[in-house]
């Protein structure tokens, strides 16, 4: 169902020209699928007016410059690794298990906090920000709400992370209970993340929180910022995620929030139209070593009937193609897809949210094979749905991938429950909910000034 949005006074002061436009800092963990996302707010927000400005690290820089938005990079606060984060990372190489990769990542950004702090109190003297834009994973953002009193929006780039009593602990992959066995043992679970697996996470925030004048967090640090923040806009639509019965009052799905990205033409959409069926495959961009998804896809479907077109984040790419030269099969270092979706049949994905958003509004049913930074839990939400077959394995065999894929095609439950899904997709319009809420909030915190100079 279409959430309503936020009403507005009859007395707001609608931005002119003769009134200052409000300041607008976006910021990001930085990762490729956490800035993409908020491209296309920001891009809305530039468009009606909002003088937008980015504080990203050095690798992503010249993205955001590209669309016209002034960049402040990270300078003590360390970067981002872009790039098979294992190999470069070899402490994180060493955890395999579902929550040992996220709870390494996490420790890692939540020791940023304090350096990121720091460099945004002294970038504020030099642009006053009235709001922040981040991402959920961005803890600085709950410095900044407390002790600067800037209203703060958290942007949901994955699956909506906050605990619930009725789920187990985000990060496990774990679909909704089905019995009451099951909420026994989700309820275990969540003591367990909360006082075991990530208890040092939440020390190290309530560290930070108590070096800063904070009070402590109690619950699971992923609620740290999402429950803090003023508003959490969550990428999505409600049918998309697990019902559940405590979810905040702060948290407003807006549909789906794309990727701002030039139109670029597809030069090779007649080459499609010769086959009868397409297969879009990606790895994402984090952990996009080619050998887990892209190769047995390929192995699974070179010299067959159908056309295979293939992604790669520009990683391997001459590789694959010396490896993988045959007439159905199509590798690129990037594609756009707005524009190769709508000739594609299915999509096989690692689980990357930003990817199953665009599959789902372009009606694909989906194959998804992604376990670790959290994409186990956009697989199992496919799974959970009907949207699509979840391998839930990392490295598939071509013979799985195969299996599924045949499967997706053959079953139509899948392409009718995606339709069903995409159809509420439309009635959303992100960027027009999203400037909605920033505008309101603007005005909530301007009454609120208004209020304390009449006081004094």
């Amino acid at each position: 169902m279409l959430m309503p949005l936020p009403a507005i006074s009859s007395n707001f002061v609608v931005m002119t020209q003769a009134t200052p436009s409000p300041q607008i800092l976006f910021a990001h963990t930085p990762l490729d699928s956490h800035l993409y996302p908020m491209t296309g707010l920001a891009m809305h927000l530039l468009g009606k007016g909002y003088d937008v400005q980015w504080y990203s690290s050095a690798d992503h820089a010249e993205h955001i410059q590209a669309l016209g938005i002034p960049v402040h990079v990270f300078t003590s606060a360390p970067g981002t690794v872009r790039h098979n984060s294992d190999e470069r990372l070899p402490k994180r190489k060493r955890r395999r298990t579902k929550t040992a990769k996220p709870k390494f990542d996490l420790e890692r950004y939540i020791e940023r906090t304090p350096a990121y702090y720091k460099e945004l109190q002294t970038l504020r003297e030099i642009f006053p920000f009235d709001m922040l834009i981040c991402d959920t994973s961005f803890t600085a953002g709950c410095l900044i709400k407390e002790l600067m009193g800037v209203p703060v929006i958290a942007i949901g780039v994955m699956p909506l992370i906050t605990s619930s009593r009725d789920l187990a602990p985000a990060g496990m992959g774990l679909t909704p209970p089905a019995n009451a066995v099951e909420r026994i043992k989700y309820a275990a679970l969540r003591f367990f993340a909360r006082h075991v697996t990530f208890a040092r996470a939440r020390k190290l925030v309530n560290r930070i929180f108590a070096d800063h004048g904070m009070p402590p967090i109690d619950g699971l640090v992923a609620d740290a910022l999402a429950k803090k923040c003023d508003l959490l806009l969550q990428n999505g639509t409600p049918d998309f995620e697990y019902p559940r019965s405590d979810i905040g009052n702060n948290v407003k799905f807006i549909g789906a929030l794309l990727p701002h990205r030039k139109t670029t033409p597809f030069a090779d959409a007649a080459r499609l139209s010769l086959y009868g069926k397409v297969i879009l495959v990606t790895q994402g961009t984090l952990d996009n070593d080619p050998e887990k998804l892209l190769v047995p896809a390929l192995e699974a479907f070179k010299n067959s009937p159908y056309m295979v077109v293939a992604t790669t984040g520009s990683f391997n790419t001459e590789r694959l193609r010396e490896r993988f030269p045959q007439k159905n099969i199509l590798i690129t270092d990037d594609i756009d897809f707005d524009q190769v979706m709508p000739m594609v049949d299915v999509f096989v994905s690692n689980g990357g949210y930003g990817g199953v958003m665009q599959a789902i509004k372009y009606q694909l049913p989906m194959v998804v094979a992604g376990v670790q930074e959290g994409r186990n839990e956009v697989s199992a939400r496919v799974a959970y749905f009907k949207l699509g077959v979840n391998l839930a394995i990392e490295t598939p065999s071509a013979s799985q991938v195969r299996t599924a894929v045949e499967k997706v095609l053959s079953d139509g439950c899948y392409v009718r429950n995606v339709n069903r899904l995409a159809l509420q997709f439309r009635q959303y319009d992100a960027g027009r909910a999203a400037a909605c809420y920033v505008q309101a909030l603007l005005h909530m915190y301007q009454r609120k000034r208004e209020g304390a100079q009449r006081v004094f």
